[in-house]
Formats: C-alpha cells, structure tokens, sequence
C-alpha cells in the first residue's frame, strides 16, 4: 500500500497551487473527451483519481480553517471558495462527459462490477442535478446560485465563530462562579488590577458549565441572551441562501428544495418524511410533558428556557443521586481514547498505533489503523476546545480507500475534531459523560470511513452513502458509550486508576434516557423546521413564524422573542443538511435495531458485529444502503427499537 499523504498546507502559495491543479485537470478532462473509444478504465478511472487528488490537495486548507481559524485562513478560503466553486460547478454540467458516462454504463453493463455501476448511476444522477442536460443560459445561472451559496454559507459560519468568540462576560462576585466545576472554574479565572475575576464565553466548555451549574438565574439569563441571539447578520444570509436554493430546486424541475435534497435520500417522498417526524412526535408528547412537570415541580418559579438546564442537573441528581462531576475524573480523555481503541479492536479486530510526527496544533495527535494486523488508514484527532476552532464535533475525510489507475492499492485517513474542556501542564482534559458519547459517535463515522476496502474511491466509505444514512454508523457506535462492559474498559479515575464503581455505572445507564422525550422533541422541532423550510419559498418574518408554529406543538417551555435559533443553525444554512436533518432520527433507527441485536448477543462474542463489519463499513457507499442494511438483518428496519432506545413507552 502507498504512503499515506503528509498534512501540508502552504497558505501563502494556496490559491496559486489551486489554480495550477484546476488548469491541469481542465486539460486532463479535454484529453480524455478527445480519446475514440473511452471505457471505464481510460476515462472514468482517470476521472476519478483527478477528482481525488484536488479533494485531497483542498481538504487540508478546509481543515485548518476549522481547527485554527486565522485572518489568513480566512482570506485564504474565502478567495478559493469561488475558484473550485466555478470549477467543479462547470464539470458537473459538462455534458460530454455525461453523455460517455451514460454511453459507458450502457455498453459495459455486460462486464462492469457493482462498485463500477454505482460510480456511473451516481456521477449521471449528479450530472443531472446540476443540470448538465439543460441549456446554456440555466446552466450559467445554476453556476452562479452554486458559488452564492458557496460564499453565503461560509459567511453563515464564520460570523457564527465571531460572535462566539468576541462575547465575555466578565463575574467579579466569586459567590456566582461558585458551583461550577473546579475545572471550569480554573480556567475562567484571571487576575485584573490586582483582582481576581472570571471570564465565561460562548464556547461550549464555558457556556454549558454555567447553564448547568451556574447558580445565578441573572447571569444564566444574560448568557442563553447572548447565545440564542448570536450573528444577527445570518437572517439576511438566511433570506438569501433560501431564495437560491428555491430557484435552484425550480431550475432543475423540482417543486421545492426538498424534492431536490430528496432525491439523494433514501426517503422516498416529502409526506414519508413528514409522517415519520410526526410519529415520532406524537408517541414522544406526552411523556415529554410528564418529564417537564417533574422539572417544573422542583423550581421555586415557572420554569423559563435559560433555567432547564440547571434544574435538570438539579432533578438527576435527586432522581439518581447522580452528579456529573463525579464522573468526570473517571473520563481522563486520554484513558478514555485508548479505551475506545480497545474497545474496537475487541470488536472488529483492528488496531490504532500512535505516531509521533508534528501537526497543525500540539494538542493535535494520529494513529496508525491497522485491520487484522495489516496496515490500513490513518487518523488525526483534535479534541481540545480552543478560540480558533469552530464549535461542535465532526469527521472530516480526506483520502479516500481505492485502487488507482495502475491498480495501486492506496489508504484512507480521516480528521475527528471535538471541543472537549482543556488540558493544561497542571490539568487534564476531564470530559463530561456526553463528551464521551460524542466521541464514539464521531469515531463511527471514521471507522466507516476508513474500514472501507471498496476499490472505487467516489463510493468509498462515507463517498456515495445517502445522506439520511450516513449517521447510521455513528449513531450505533455511541451506543456502546453507555454499555457497562465497554464502560469498566476506560473509565478510570485519573489519580488512583480506580475503575468507575458498578454503583456509578448503574446510575449512569438509568439515567441515560433522563429527560428523554424532551430530548426527542427539540430534535424533532429542528427536523421538522428544516423540512417544512424547504418545502416552499420562505422569507422574511416568515422563517420566525413558521418556527412558532412548529414551536406550538413541540416545545413546551415557550422560547423569548429573542430567541433566533435559525441564526445559529449552522447544520443546514453552513453544513450540508439543508433539507436533511431528520437524517439524524431516520438514520437512528437504523442503528437502535443493529445495536439490540448485538447486545443480545453479547457484545464480543457477536456475529453480527463481523457481518455489520463485512457488510457495511467494509462496502462504504458501493451500494444503497437500503439493499446493504437488507443484507446485513434480513429485513426492514424496525422503527420501535428507536423509542426503546429512548425509553419512551
């Protein structure tokens, strides 16, 4: 196998590298239009590996802009957004090369494998979408809608980060830091004219410790204030991305942008997602309103949006006599990885090897993955919450497993970014019990990633997986964050290597479906407006009262006017789940069920785990994952394992 790709990003010399590769590959792409015969091997193949190889040359600048965002990074994206925008809008309207693909597919339907038919039925549907058979005036406007919302959503995001990271709110009484975790306390800390005061941001370490521990209703007010309010300047960015995505969807003879997004779903209509979400809700409600009476009942005033979260710590703790801070010591991230890592190489057999190389940031670290004890991927992790990086979680892929023109087998590598509390030389990174689950959820993506041994790299691991199953993998693996015997695997106290007591293990998992279908319902209300956004043209105060309207049924607690969630919504107006965040609950009953099965088999002894394996992460996006999910349990999907999961009755 090849040597794996070294991280390297020349920020001063991108853009002109950039535009060196893209000039290349356009005289590529004439060269191969003007052979006589083109087949899969001299033309699709060497499209493919071209189309590689500038994802693989771009990824590392994409990467940095997320993890150690700078005025450079910043210029730097910005300026290549457009250049590979219009470059890889043009080539999917070429309607030369999709007319040989569809030559190609038709004449080699004989000979060509299945992972070789998926490439071509999906590049012809691609080219399809982006209207490569339409006319030249169409596709010129489609071009310019394709590099608008290019620059619109990359200023969603990064005006996002700004406004996380410019807000402080500076506590000089320390009776209202009291109660935080000493940790978070620590780190708030700073000393100005010869006083000591604490600093609290935005960032997710900092804002969910004073929301959940943070005694001072005021200050919890003024921070949920700030927080939900954030980036005023996305709701014209919002109105703007909307028209866009309308005017698309019309272009391209859709009836709105969900029909379009629905296209590349394995939903098969609007009214299967609707009635899908709206089960969901209806089974959810009422135990929702029964969890948030319980709430209700411990607070001395009527319960508002900045106070769940404190009396809902408060409540676990009576309830389960549960306190997260006793865990955290137990949950060294550290101790918590190489657990993981044995975890999974008890399950699927495969293997992670540190590496000692230097990276991007210091706190930054990569493995070597091997499978049976061969080599097969490498992954780099950034864990650590810092001001350059981007809020939330995620898997970036970079290289993709496949065999390139000469049949040379090359590897996969993939990028896992978290913003767990930080480490310093006289404190470790302790996580939260969530913390946890959101690193297996995300090290499910990886291994679906990198675990592939599909040949063709456009349907290779997560490349050619339908959206609203793409979190499948992930889901299930996050799962097995709760299962006592993974549990006794790494959660060890830090200082005394004590394993986490089966008393704090119990409590753990019976309070895993704690406030549960409240839970169910806020994910429901930002599935539900997502798609009912994209069902018609929206604009204006219209988004506000379409929010309010879903907001009727389900939140219980009535957010303030001054709430702009739809502001902050980076997952559809910055990400790629415009139209598609129910993905996340459709792809959850997916891994319910697979996950029941395992555990009724015992976890490592089970055969189902080695066919999930097999099935699913080796085979990446080579087929539906409709027939894969078919071949893997010999049967549908069985929906109730989701609200078992979620201990909704």
């Amino acid at each position: 196998m090849s040597k794996f790709l070294q991280f390297r990003c020349d920020l001063d010399n991108f853009i002109d590298e950039l535009q060196d590769k893209i000039d290349n590959n356009n005289t590529k792409v004439k060269e191969l239009l003007t052979q006589k015969e083109p087949d899969y091997a001299n033309f699709v193949k060497p499209f493919e590996m071209m189309e590689e190889d500038l994802e693989e040359f771009f990824t590392p600048l994409s990467h940095l802009n997320s993890v150690n965002n700078s005025e450079q990074t910043q210029e730097v994206y910005t300026a290549a957004l457009p250049i590979i925008t219009e470059y890889s809008t043009l080539l999917s309207q070429n309607l030369e090369i999709y007319n040989v693909y569809k030559t190609i597919l038709k004449e080699e339907a004989n000979t060509l494998n299945e992972e070789q038919k998926r490439v071509l039925e999906l590049n012809i549907q691609n080219f399809e979408l982006s209207g490569a058979h339409l006319d030249e005036k169409t596709k010129k406007r489609l071009q310019e809608i394709n590099i608008s919302l290019s620059e619109y959503s990359n200023q969603f995001s990064q005006n996002l980060l700004n406004a996380t990271n410019t807000y402080t709110y500076i506590i000089e009484d320390e009776q209202d830091i009291q109660g935080l975790p000493q940790g978070e306390i620590e780190n708030a800390k700073f000393e100005e004219d010869g006083k000591i005061k604490y600093k609290l941001t935005l960032q997710m370490p900092s804002y969910i410790a004073y929301m959940t521990y943070g005694k001072n209703r005021e200050i919890r007010e003024e921070l949920y204030r700030a927080y939900v309010s954030r980036a005023p300047q996305n709701t014209d960015l919002i109105d703007k991305i909307l028209a866009l995505k309308y005017e698309m969807s019309k272009l391209l003879g859709f009836e709105n942008y969900a029909q379009l997004s629905l296209a590349t779903k394995m939903a098969k209509d609007e009214k299967s997602v609707l009635n899908f979400l709206n089960s969901l809700l209806d089974n959810s409600i009422a135990q929702a309103k029964n969890e948030l009476q319980e709430l209700q009942n411990i607070a001395p005033h009527e319960l508002k949006s900045h106070d769940t979260a404190y009396y809902s710590e408060i409540l676990k703790k009576e309830q389960y006599d549960i306190d997260e801070e006793e865990y955290r010591p137990y949950f060294e991230q550290e101790s918590v990885v190489n657990g993981m890592f044995e975890f999974l190489h008890k399950l699927f057999n495969i293997r992670f090897e540190k590496i000692d190389e230097e990276l991007w940031h210091p706190k930054a670290s990569s493995y070597n993955v091997y499978e049976n004890e061969q080599l097969k991927a490498k992954i780099y992790l950034d864990l650590e919450a810092r001001e350059s990086k981007r809020g939330g979680a995620w898997m970036h892929n970079w290289q993709s497993h496949c065999t390139n023109e000469k049949e040379e087998e090359l590897p996969a590598t993939a990028f896992v970014v978290c913003n767990f509390p930080s480490s310093s030389e006289n404190t470790p990174s302790l996580l939260r019990h969530d913390d946890v689950v959101t690193l297996f959820h995300e090290m499910g993506h990886t291994i679906h990633h990198i675990l592939s041994s599909v040949n063709e790299n456009e349907v290779s691991g997560v490349n050619g997986v339908e959206w609203d199953a793409v979190e499948f993998p992930s889901q299930f693996l996050e799962n097995f964050a709760y299962e006592p015997k993974v549990l006794q695997m790494f959660a060890k106290h830090y200082k005394t290597e004590e394993i986490l007591p089966d008393i704090m293990i119990e409590k753990l998992v019976k309070s895993k479906n704690f406030l549960s279908a409240m839970g169910m319902l806020r994910q429901l209300e930002f599935s539900i407006f997502d798609f009912q956004l994209h069902t018609k043209l929206y604009k204006g105060d219209e988004i506000q009262n379409l929010l309010d309207i879903i907001r009727e049924k389900t939140a219980l607690i009535k957010p303030p006017k001054y709430n702009k969630f739809q502001n902050g919504f980076a997952h559809i107006f910055a990400g790629g789940y415009a139209a598609g965040y129910y993905s996340y609950k459709w792809a959850e009953v997916l891994s319910a069920d697979l996950f029941y099965e395992i555990i009724d088999e015992g976890i490592f002894n089970s055969q189902i785990a080695q066919k999930y394996l097999t099935t699913i992460l080796h085979k990446g996006g080579s087929q539906s994952m409709g027939i894969l999910y078919h071949e893997l349990m010999g049967r549908e999907p069985d929906v109730s394992k989701l609200l078992r999961l979620n201990g909704i009755k």
